[in-house]
Order: C-alpha cells, then sequence, then structure tokens
C-alpha cells in the first residue's frame, strides 16, 4: 500500500462509489494514482468490498456514509473527507436516483427524490468543497438526455438540466481556482431488466450503433481532470446519440 505521504496527484471524494458508474470512476481515478473517499448510502458491504479493490491498487481509499436524500449535511461530508485525506483535490458527484415518470404521474416525493439527490446534493457539496478545498477540480455525471425533452422522466431529467446548468455557472463563479465541468453518459450501463430486444432498439438509434463502456466515461474524466484549460464544459459520451433529434428510451418502447 502507498504511504500516507500525500505525495500523488491528490484525493477524490466520488459520490455513489461503491457501485455500478460510481465504482468504475473511482476505480478509474485510483488507477491514475488518486487517494479515494468513497461515498455510499446504503451499499455498505459493497462499498467495502470496493475500498478493498482500490487498495490493492496502491492508493488510500476511505469509505463515508451520508444518505444525500433525506439526511444531507455538505459540510460535514467535506469535513470528513478532509479529516481523512486532507490532499482531497476533486470531487465527483456522481450519486444519482432514475425514476421515471410524466409530469402528470409524478408526485411530490418522486420530485423531491430527485431534486435532492441530482441537483441539490451535487449543488451544496460543490459550494462546501469551494469553501473548505479552495482549489482542484469538481465534475458533475449528467446525462445524454439533457439533449432532449423526454417528458417520461420529468422530474429525473429536470434535475440533471439544472445541474447542467450549474456546471456553467460553478465554473464561472468558482474560476479560477476550480474547474468545474460535467460528463453526460449515453448507454454506457443499462439496467438489468433492460430486455436484450430494448438495447437493440436503443443502439439502432446511435449514430456510432454501438453501445459504450465505463472506460469511455473514465477517459473522459481523466481528460478534464488533465487539461487545465477546460472549464464549464460538458462532455457527450453517448456516440453522438445526443445529436439526433429524440432519442428512444424506456418508456416509449412498444416491444416486449
Amino acid at each position: 500500500m502507498k504511504r500516507n505521504d500525500e505525495s500523488g496527484p491528490g484525493a477524490a471524494l466520488v459520490t455513489g462509489g461503491a457501485i455500478r458508474l460510481g465504482k468504475a470512476l473511482a476505480t478509474g481515478l485510483a488507477g491514475k494514482g488518486y487517494d479515494i473517499l468513497l461515498h455510499y448510502n446504503r451499499s455498505e458491504g459493497e462499498a467495502e468490498k470496493t475500498a478493498s479493490e482500490i487498495r490493492a491498487l496502491g492508493v488510500q481509499c476511505h469509505t463515508l456514509q451520508m444518505n444525500l436524500d433525506s439526511d444531507l449535511d455538505s459540510d460535514s461530508l467535506i469535513e470528513r473527507a478532509l479529516e481523512r485525506q486532507s490532499n482531497l483535490n476533486v470531487l465527483v458527484n456522481s450519486a444519482s436516483v432514475y425514476d421515471g415518470g410524466t409530469i402528470s404521474m409524478t408526485t411530490p416525493e418522486i420530485f423531491d427524490r430527485n431534486i435532492q439527490v441530482n441537483f441539490k446534493a451535487p449543488f451544496f457539496l460543490s459550494r462546501s468543497f469551494q469553501d473548505r478545498v479552495k482549489s482542484g477540480n469538481i465534475v458533475n455525471i449528467l446525462d445524454n438526455k439533457i439533449s432532449f425533452n423526454q417528458y417520461h422522466y420529468a422530474a429525473y431529467l429536470l434535475s440533471k438540466k439544472m445541474l447542467a446548468e450549474f456546471t456553467t455557472l460553478a465554473a464561472l463563479e468558482f474560476a479560477p481556482d476550480i474547474r468545474v465541468n460535467g460528463i453526460a453518459p449515453g448507454v454506457i450501463l443499462p439496467a438489468s431488466v433492460r430486455s436484450e430486444q430494448y438495447i437493440s432498439w436503443r443502439l439502432e438509434a446511435i449514430p456510432l450503433k454501438r453501445k459504450g463502456d465505463t472506460d469511455h466515461i473514465i477517459k473522459a474524466l481523466h481528460y478534464l481532470l488533465e487539461n487545465d484549460f477546460v472549464s464549464g464544459q460538458i462532455l457527450m459520451v453517448d456516440g453522438a446519440e445526443g445529436k439526433t433529434s429524440i432519442g428512444r428510451n424506456a418508456e416509449s418502447y412498444q416491444g416486449d
């Protein structure tokens, strides 16, 4: 294991880092020598497993629990991260909830959950990061759906579009010491409930005619961190699907 001498590129706090894309992002950063602060909510077992895998790469990794929905305390989470790794200089806002539902079908509970986790948490974590860390990078994980107007995901899509606008605002306010960017993935990790027929249907509408993988997102993250003249940008990593006019989605799928 690497000595805790903080001689590497720094440390990164990755929210929702225990599973799926968050895990891939945390592991990808560890591969570049970053120490990792791994946030999770309920996935304690998965978080500890991911942390062990990250430590095996020769860097430090600490797990931090917080429910961003009901118990958000952004100052506390950043302070706890700094207590464990004073070299913290990257915040990746990856934690997200994903609820389908048109405007007419969206309950107050669905609305509040999506706005709270997908927008309010990154907003205040970024503010706390800027206030306490002072310099570094913030990367917000968005969704290529922000290119569309898929009302089938009303609360979710609004929360991500708000986060996209916040990325621009924060990049301007936090400059020059903190760069703020976003990544908008396309079809990367479809939910396990999606059928092969549905996936094929989605890929037909992607100009590159294939799905992406987590490595494409990791490369985008590395680019944003390494190019120090890029700020206020959103990288669409989606095979150009976001450049099409409508975009296909599960809620409008008519197959089995």
